[in-house]
């Protein structure tokens, strides 16, 4: 498996509560803008589109890519972050 973040493990060794988008790991300041231009501006709501593609990492993957414009690096990490957190609070 490959090395988190530090940003990936604050996450994900914590309840979520009401973070903002960016502090996803794979999220940064111009990836955010446009998820929050599309009415994901926290964290919560991107959980719910991940929970709604049934935690699917390829379709959660495909989805962020095409809603952002997120490279395959960053949509697999933001991915993996919200599969950690799922099986640490779900």
């Amino acid at each position: 498996m490959s090395t988190t973040s530090r940003k990936h493990r604050d996450f994900v060794a914590e309840p979520m509560g009401d973070k903002p988008v960016t502090a996803l790991s794979g999220i940064g300041e111009v990836l955010g803008e446009k998820l929050e231009e599309q009415g994901f501006d926290k964290a919560f709501v991107v959980l719910g589109q991940f929970l709604l593609l049934r935690k699917n990492d390829e379709l959660f993957t495909e989805w962020l890519k095409d809603a952002t414009g997120a490279n395959a690096r960053q949509a697999a990490s933001c991915s993996q972050c919200l599969r950690e957190w799922c099986d640490a609070f779900l």
